[in-house]
């Protein structure tokens, strides 16, 4: 079979396509040998990206690409929500919590609004099939159904990122409705990310969590001063006075 060029390869129009031919049977009974199916595994191959579509209601997977046993070793038929906890590097699993409590927050309020979507998305590392962890760019398109019945459907992409497309000292995260940042990662998306460094959320989950400067310097090996510079770097760059308020950002929008 022919491969299709780069540019149309990474068009995510194909995965819109999907959704609108599957959403009348809840995603149930998805067929392999679909043409659209098999187009659409194609390009997993080519993109080196898997997907899977899910109940965000009944917390379940419907449906997930092949590519899943390359990327992660886990076979499509046996993947789980729960992979992706017992699979995650332990320094990311706090990240991990925050966006699933994030996903859940957004799938109850476009279910309750009867209407809309979202998009989530991420870097986080998970573990491959020889031990080590790959950096995967999570998308989580979300959006609210009527047919066949009321629920909130979950499209799950995942992508690993090249290493030099990686920004140093910082994560990529988006979170709104902006559907234009639903796309194959390029430097540009991925300069998406918060304002803040790695080192500098540290010190706010910290403070968030009660402790005072001092017992951040002992928790982090870090000297008093330096924790301080953080401090007053983290309310310039929020545009705060207090880091509460930054806290309060931070927390709303899942980032906390």
């Amino acid at each position: 079979m022919k491969k299709r060029s780069t540019p149309a390869s990474r068009d995510y129009k194909l995965f819109f396509k999907f959704i609108e031919s599957y959403a009348s049977s809840g995603f149930q009974g998805i067929n392999r040998e679909d043409p659209l199916i098999m187009e659409m595994e194609e390009w997993m191959e080519e993109n080196n990206q898997f997907f899977y579509i899910g109940d965000m209601i009944k917390v379940q997977i419907l449906f997930t690409s092949k590519r899943s046993q390359q990327i992660l070793g886990i076979e499509p038929e046996n993947l789980n929500p729960y992979h992706f906890f017992e699979a995650s590097h332990p320094d990311d699993i706090q990240r991990q919590k925050l966006g699933r409590t994030q996903l859940f927050k957004m799938a109850h309020l476009l279910f309750t609004e009867k209407k809309g979507e979202w998009l989530l998305s991420t870097e986080l590392r998970l573990r491959n099939p020889v031990g080590g962890y790959t950096n995967l760019l999570y998308q989580f398109y979300l959006f609210y159904t009527s047919i066949p019945f009321d629920s909130v459907f979950l499209f799950k992409l995942h992508t690993p990122i090249e290493k030099d497309w990686k920004i140093k000292d910082t994560i990529h995260y988006y979170s709104g409705n902006d559907l234009s940042n639903f796309r194959y990662p390029d430097k540009q998306l991925l300069s998406v990310r918060p304002i803040f460094t790695e080192r500098e959320f540290e010190i706010i989950r910290l403070i968030h969590n009660g402790l005072d400067t001092d017992q951040i310097s002992e928790e982090l090996f870090l000297s008093k001063h330096t924790v301080q510079t953080h401090r007053k770097n983290i309310l310039t760059k929020g545009g705060r006075t207090r880091v509460s308020d930054i806290i309060y950002d931070l927390v709303k929008t899942g980032l906390l």
